[in-house]
């Protein structure tokens, strides 16, 4: 089962201004071939097809509380395209109708990269590239083989990483900007999870291929308080109980040549987290309608009404 609390894993800052493009070029760490959708369809099935769970539990655990990580850069990037659709917040903008919506009010939309996330979505995020293109099942690979699933998990992170510098290289805005830095040190997290993984199960010393790609992460800024925080030393188990069989992976290790110098260790539960940017309303968009005063209101009853 899993558990969800109503934060983001990373704080984002908010937006400089409104840029849809740059969040379809954000949209590429979403629904993109190495994106966070192929890493937890590709996590989540192996975890769901595992076998001999109880006599591989460390592998096993491995696989299953990255899972939990995936779904969460999923709900980051979602929240990070949106974000950058949405724009800075507008005191009140949310507030009164949609006005005259004969004159066009969204005529600029029309010439956007990924006009769908407009007209479909209403400037959100969806399950595609940067290109509209849609993400799909062909994309997960899960083979019941043991080290085959962890071999093509080493090279699904080492590719993911080399994305995200990619975009990261197309954006100026500081909130793609932070989803990527803190992508980039997580993702090279589970990129030595995996080699360590596939050296306890083989022999081969596989993590000497790390830092693959070999992007210096002190070259960064973005990256700077998660490495100084430790987030490059840790794996969460991302349950209350669960998954600490992996600390026999994990433990005992060191952090990759070039981050800050620790031991590696397995936290139990999950990281502090930030809290969720609170998107303003387009009534001229319905979103979240044309005139939501009513909505509002009702709404306002009934949190009044739980408390």
């Amino acid at each position: 089962m899993f558990m969800r609390i109503d934060k983001l894993q990373a704080a984002l800052p908010a937006p400089k201004r409104q840029d849809p493009n740059a969040a379809a070029a954000l949209q590429e760490l979403l629904g993109g071939k190495y994106g966070e959708m192929s890493t937890l369809g590709n996590y989540m099935f192996q975890s769901f097809n595992f076998r001999s769970k109880d006599n591989l539990k460390p592998f096993y655990s491995l696989v299953a509380s990255i899972t939990a990580e995936e779904l969460g850069h999923v709900e980051l990037v979602s929240n990070g395209v949106a974000m950058l659709a949405n724009g800075p917040d507008k005191p009140g903008g949310d507030r009164g109708d949609g006005g005259d919506i004969s004159k066009t009010p969204m005529e600029a939309m029309k010439d956007i990269r990924s006009f769908a996330s407009f007209a479909s979505a209403g400037g959100g995020a969806l399950p595609v590239n940067s290109n509209s293109m849609s993400w799909n099942a062909d994309m997960v690979t899960t083979t019941g083989n043991v080290v085959v699933d962890l071999l093509h998990n080493f090279h699904l992170e080492c590719g993911a990483r080399l994305h995200k510098l990619r975009v990261y290289e197309t954006l100026s805005d500081p909130t793609g900007r932070e989803v990527c830095g803190y992508l980039l040190v997580r993702g090279s997290v589970h990129a030595h999870a995996y080699a360590l993984a596939l050296k306890k199960i083989t022999g081969v010393e596989i993590e000497k291929f790390l830092p693959t790609p070999n992007i210096p992460l002190s070259k960064i800024p973005e990256c700077q308080k998660y490495l100084q925080e430790g987030s490059h030393r840790r794996l969460y188990t991302w349950s209350p109980a669960d998954y600490r069989e992996m600390a026999g992976i994990w433990e005992g290790e060191h952090a990759l040549p070039g981050d800050p110098p620790g031991e590696l260790e397995v936290v139990d539960g999950l990281p502090e987290g930030g809290k969720i940017h609170q998107l303003t309303g387009v009534p001229s968009a319905f979103t979240p309608d044309y005139a939501p005063e009513e909505m509002f209101e009702i709404a306002s009853k009934l949190y009044q009404k739980s408390r």
